[in-house]
Order: C-alpha cells, then structure tokens, then sequence
C-alpha cells in the first residue's frame, strides 16, 4: 500500500496495485454522507485495432464496438440486469464510454462494500450470444439515429470530422447503424479477452471508508484467472498537421445557426507531465480569449452577434488535442472573422497582466471548489490517469504557470489556418 499527500489541495491517496495488475486508488473524504466507486478501462472508440492478447493477432473491430460492449455488461448470464441488484442495494448506478476509456460506476449512501463487490462481479462476468447480441443491435440503432436527428450532435461530429482525417476520434462513439449491425460475439470476446483485463484497468474510490475494506473486497471479487497485459499494442493510422476540411454546414430544423469553431493542436506528441502543462497553459489562455468576462465576448455579444454566450473549451489528450468554441449566432462566419482578429491583436500586443493574474485565479479557485464534488474528483482522476498523469498535481502545474508560458503558447496555437468551421443553419424551407 502507498500513500500519498498533496499540501496543495490537503488531500491524501492511498493506492495499491494487485497481483493480477489492478491498480486500486482511495480518496478519502471525512464527513462525506455519499461514497462513490468508478472501474474504468483503458478502451474507447477510438481502439478499433490491436493485438490480441489472447492469440497475438493483429485485429480490426466494427465501428462502435467499444460502446456496444458496455450495454451489453449489464446483461447477466441468470438473466437478470445488473443495474437491478444495484437498486435493491440502495446504489445509484451508470456507465459510459468515451473516445480513450470505459468507465462503470456507482454512488451509495449505505451498503457500499456490497455494491462495490457487484460493481467488481459484473464487469468480471462477460455473457455473450447470437441471441443477445442481437437484440442489442436493435436497441443501439435506434440510439444512433436519435442522435442523427440531434443539430447539437452532429455540429459537433461535423467539426471533429472536419479536423481529423485518419484518427478515430472523427468517428462517432456508437459507430453507425451499419457497422454495430457487423458486430458478433466472438468480436466482443476478443476485445472483452483483451481490454478487460486487471492490467488495463483501474479502481477509484472516494468517500469516508476503510481502505483496507475496500482491498479486501475487490480481491474476494477479482477473477484471478483472467489473463492480463498492462502493454496492449494499438494501431492508428497517422494524422497529418493539416485539417481535413474547413467548413461542415448541414441543414436542421432550428430557429438560429449553431457553430462550432475547431482549433487542431498540431504540437508533436509530449510526455504525461509536459501534457499537464500545456493543458493548463491553454486553459488559462482559453479563458483569457473566450470567458464570459473578456472583451472578445463583451464585443460580439453587445454587437447582437452572438445570442447567450460562448463556450467550449480545450480537449487535451497525448495523440490529439483541440480547442472548440461553440454558440449561437445569426452570423456565425462574422463571428468567427471577429475571433481570428482578435487574436491575432492579442499576439500583436501581448497579454495584459491584470487580465493573467485574474484567469489564473479563477482557475485556481474553481479547481479547489470542485474538489466538493466526488464525482468530479473521481472521473477526472481516472481520466488522467490513464495519461500518465496524476490529476492531484493539477494545481501544483497552475501555480507555475507564467504569464510568458501563455504567452508562448498563443503564438503556436489558436492559429486559423488549422481551424475549421461547423455549422448548422435552418432548412431552406424554414422546416
């Protein structure tokens, strides 16, 4: 057992790596009524080719095939539903799966080590059949296209489409209708065999526990004969610096255009630490250019150009990174001429001082309000993790960061030759 205390955030974390290669992680939180679990796995969307560790084969999978598996976790072999047990337990239970990661999780008042024990057991309890698997396809279909008919869905899609040509990340989650209907069981095996292995896996707990309980538990659940491999070999094609396209319009039925402005990072890839530290760096310099409280917002929103505000953000990962900024505006090409402008006056006259202080310590101030939300503190963990990075040190990194950092980073990124333009505007018919 390790432990660990950061002064910064006068937060301690205790972790422990089991034999099979689960990594276990606790935060404590005294007084805390609600405790909160989250299993994640080291596989998204975006892992559509690997080796097995199974046989050792190179393998493509379907489209979607990621997110598919987790609906079909729930479905046990006696034929009851995993989410039913946490019910009667008292446990509010969900899942999700991103681009870079699965994630089952739950949050409980009382019986917790029993739920924690289920959480660990189903994820643990693959069930599979022609007839099952199936019936889910029906199910995941109808999802994808309700998300077909969303405008907020597919403008975003459409900018991610328009920035990446070869990574995955610019095919949708779910897959399409097409390729989930590909999907059989001996697929969801071989990437069942493969991700959800111990290895690939990691357990955070937060809440007022015994860490010691919380050890024994998840060793009495564990299957220590499943196979495990912390290094699984993945395969992406390269994505070249340039955007794909630079302007995705589609029509829907909405009463004002909504965009998307994507800005590619095209820095080369970094280490874990070095990745913090731009990711932070472009926070501060986010906030600086787009925040409620900047001139570039006061300007358009004055102007009638925008309706509301603007938001988005910076989506910071080791093999890809992007800014979007997203809004509403009866003009969004204005919108977007107003932006490019306006950063290029900001690198022509460098950043106010004032202006850096103040962002830095909104920044500040929101990190350490948010470590009151459990759930924030555990899916942020997990998340960066699985980068190689310890989320704990987020505030350690933002103290460093300098005004001549953000400085630097401006004049290499937010640059508009790498950004793309999503757009959904109203039917011609007005329908």
């Amino acid at each position: 057992m390790e432990k660990i205390y950061n002064d910064s955030i006068n937060e301690e974390l205790f972790s422990e790596v089991l034999e099979n290669g689960l990594e276990v992680y606790y935060l404590p939180k005294k007084g805390f009524e609600s405790k909160y679990a989250i299993l994640g796995v080291n596989f998204g969307s975006n892992d559509l080719e690997f080796i097995s560790i199974e046989d050792g084969s190179r393998v493509r999978v379907n489209e979607g095939i990621a997110h598919f598996l987790e609906h079909k976790m729930f479905e046990q072999p006696d034929g009851k539903n995993a989410f039913d047990k946490f019910s009667k337990l008292g446990a509010s239970a969900n899942a999700f799966t991103s681009f870079n990661m699965t994630a089952y999780l739950f949050s409980a008042t009382e019986n917790f080590y029993e739920s924690l024990e289920h959480l660990i057991s189903y994820v643990q309890t693959p069930y599979y059949t022609d007839e099952n698997v199936e019936k889910e396809k029906g199910i995941i279909a109808q999802e994808i296209k309700m998300y077909e008919d969303d405008p907020e869905w597919n403008v975003y899609f459409n900018c991610l489409k328009a920035m990446y040509s070869k990574h995955h990340t610019n095919i949708d989650i779910a897959g399409s209708v097409e390729s989930i209907y590909k999907i059989t069981p001996d697929e969801l095996y071989k990437c069942y065999n493969t991700f959800y292995n111990p290895a690939n896996m990691k357990l955070f707990v937060v809440g007022d526990l015994d860490f010691e309980k919380i050890i024994k538990v998840v060793k009495k659940s564990n299957n220590v004969e499943a196979l495990f491999s912390k290094d699984i070999k993945r395969f992406m094609d390269e994505e070249p610096q340039e955007i794909n396209k630079k302007i995705i319009e589609q029509e829907f039925t909405v009463s004002l255009p909504m965009f998307y402005f994507g800005y590619k990072d095209s820095s080369k890839i970094v280490l874990p630490d070095e990745s913090l530290f731009r990711e932070v760096v472009t926070d501060i310099l986010f906030d600086i250019i787009f925040s409620e409280s900047a001139q570039l917002h006061e300007n358009l929103y004055n102007s009638g150009l925008i309706i509301g505000t603007i938001n988005g953000g910076y989506t910071s990962n080791l093999d890809y990174s992007y800014a979007v900024v997203t809004g509403t505006s009866k003009d969004p090409y204005r919108v977007k001429k107003i932006i490019d402008e306006y950063i290029d006056d900001l690198r022509k006259n460098g950043i106010d001082e004032i202006e850096f202080d103040l962002n830095k310590r909104k920044k500040i101030g929101g990190f350490l309000k948010s470590f009151d939300s459990i759930p924030f503190i555990a899916n942020n963990f997990l998340r960066y993790k699985f980068k190689g990075i310890n989320f704990l040190d987020y505030l350690d990194v933002l103290n460093k960061v300098q005004k001549s950092d953000v400085e630097k980073r401006l004049n290499e990124f937010f640059i508009e030759e790498q950004s793309v333009i999503s757009i959904v505007k109203q039917k011609k018919d007005g329908k």
